[in-house]
């Protein structure tokens, strides 16, 4: 078995107010790719990071595409040995190597395991204009997360469609779910949360000092 980490890099960090791309913005003392980069490493063979252009140069980094699963297509590609493949958001840098392993365990008898956490919110759905239709019974919601584990050839089969599907794509769970894949949801903490703005960055940064 060869376990590929891939990781979408592309953010541009507009919303977060950075200079630069999102991921390589400092986060505790060093780029906040590092930290799930640290997380993969101990359990993945190798891992291959989907970058904005002029970022390229160290090994194992590859151009992102135009959207975030044309990225992780491109990142794959460029590991062709992978049997298994662990898709996480470079946005995420609180994950930590257990919740990778059991992401990883979770794949047993499916063709993809993915983080979430259960929904705690009141979640109601609108008519587009606004107005509540109906409250969703929360007990069977979940925010969903990365990593996101999979077997790598139904990985490939799923990012093998069109640009344009792939920019409509929220995750790459979805696109195999699409193709009748199984997909086992695995528990994960609240506090694995995606850094977008300047305030996310404050807390994740709080609570990865908290770590040390």
């Amino acid at each position: 078995m060869s376990v590929v980490g891939i990781i979408p890099a592309g953010g541009s960090g507009e919303r977060l107010g950075a200079s630069g791309p999102k991921a390589f913005a400092v986060l505790a003392g060093k780029p906040m790719l590092e930290w799930s980069l640290a997380a993969l490493g101990g359990v993945c063979d190798r891992v291959v990071v989907a970058v904005p252009e002029g970022y390229e140069d160290p090994p194992d980094r590859v151009r992102g595409g135009r959207s975030r699963s044309a990225s992780v297509r491109h990142a794959l590609a460029a590991a062709p040995e992978a049997t298994v493949a662990i898709v996480h958001d470079a946005a995420r840098p609180l994950v930590t190597r257990e919740l990778v392993e059991r992401c990883l365990h979770g794949l047993d008898g499916c063709e993809a395991a993915i983080a979430a956490a259960r929904m705690t919110d009141t979640v109601k759905e609108d008519d587009g204009a606004g107005r509540v239709v109906r409250t969703l019974a929360r007990e069977r919601l979940w925010s969903v997360q990365t990593p996101q584990v999979f077997r790598a050839d139904v990985l490939r089969s799923a990012l093998d469609v069109a640009e344009e599907r792939l920019a409509a794509a929220t995750d790459d769970a979805s696109l195999v779910e699409e193709g009748g894949g199984s997909v086992r949801l695995v528990e994960a903490p609240p506090d694995n949360l995606k850094v977008t703005t300047a305030l996310d960055l404050q807390v994740a940064e709080a609570i990865l000092r908290s770590r040390c």
